[in-house]
């Protein structure tokens, strides 16, 4: 997939393409079927499927105290993108001089001068332009103007309940991964660096690769069943993760720790991405590292035969 981060980026030969303009914070699977039909018009039509997406989040410069922490950074939004069959993405930088362009302005410029669009992709609620002017009607009769068709895109639902990067972001925050991953259909995950801690796990309980999380998003705290990945190697550990202060220890910073299930690299990996598939209970004080270890080994004990039935079930 190529990968825009500006307009001077985007070459003058690019496109015809497909549109689709948003967000997509989480890639979940609301956003799923849009991608779906994006690729589906840019075979049969002979179009560049495209995504238009943001950073920042506009919300982040037109309404900060409402800016919403986002489920996914910027990589792994991309590499959803890519899984899901997108052929190039233009993230646009989104700035206070961008958001007074006026909605017909947005549509010259970008849509019709910069991506050639010939077909556009939106959710029927989508607003667009300086101070949201623009709705579907308005993008409508912009493209007959300016050489695309509108093809709006209802909500989708599941079990009655619209699917929404909002909704996830709940569930994540009250550490309800398990649901999050259907609603996003893939697991809720963090990345980043894998730093050094305290040396108290590898001394007092269990070791374990503490993590530096980009995302800004951060579940509840507590322990969790997970899935964590070499993001250099490619290979793959069942684990377990703490979310949490540690309080046992007195901690004052909140940490993310996953002690693998698997055995380990010769070497500690030096980026991870930690998958969070299901919680397994609160954080809690226990009366010395002791203790604290044998709930550990209790838990891991726990989220291995999760693990395995997970597996039995991908087999079946």
């Amino acid at each position: 997939m190529r990968v825009f981060h500006s307009v001077a980026e985007v070459p003058s030969g690019f496109g015809p393409s497909v549109v689709t303009i948003g967000n997509f914070d989480g890639v979940h699977q609301g956003h799923h079927e849009i991608m779906r039909r994006v690729v589906e018009i840019g075979r049969e039509r002979g179009l560049t499927s495209t995504v238009l997406t943001f950073d920042p989040h506009p919300a982040r410069i037109l309404a900060p105290d409402r800016a919403p922490k986002l489920i996914m950074t910027i990589p792994q939004r991309l590499r959803r993108l890519e899984n899901e069959g997108i052929e190039a993405a233009l993230v646009f930088p989104f700035s206070p001089d961008f958001a007074k362009l006026s909605p017909e302005e947005f549509v010259v410029r970008i849509l019709a001068g910069v991506l050639k669009a010939r077909c556009v992709l939106v959710g029927e609620d989508f607003r667009f332009g300086f101070r949201q002017a623009g709705n579907i009607d308005t993008l409508r009769t912009l493209g007959q103007a300016h050489g695309f068709d509108l093809q709006p895109i209802p909500a989708i639902t599941r079990g009655g309940e619209r699917i929404s990067s909002t909704r996830i972001r709940n569930l994540v925050v009250n550490g309800r991964v398990s649901k999050a991953c259907r609603m996003m259909g893939s697991p809720y995950s963090l990345e980043g660096s894998v730093v050094s801690g305290q040396g108290i796990g590898s001394k007092k309980t269990v070791p374990t690769l503490n993590l530096a999380a980009e995302n800004e998003l951060l579940p509840k705290t507590g322990v969790y069943a997970t899935r964590t990945r070499d993001e250099n190697s490619g290979a793959e550990w069942r684990s377990i993760t703490n979310v949490g202060y540690r309080p046992t220890f007195d901690g004052q910073a909140l940490t993310v720790e996953t002690f693998l299930l698997d055995p380990p690299p010769p070497e500690p990996p030096r980026r991870i991405e930690i998958a969070f598939l299901a919680f397994v209970r609160l954080e809690k004080k226990f009366e010395d590292a002791g203790a604290l270890k044998a709930q550990i080994l209790r838990d891991a004990a726990a989220v291995q035969r999760f693990h395995r039935r997970v597996s039995r079930l991908r087999v079946g």
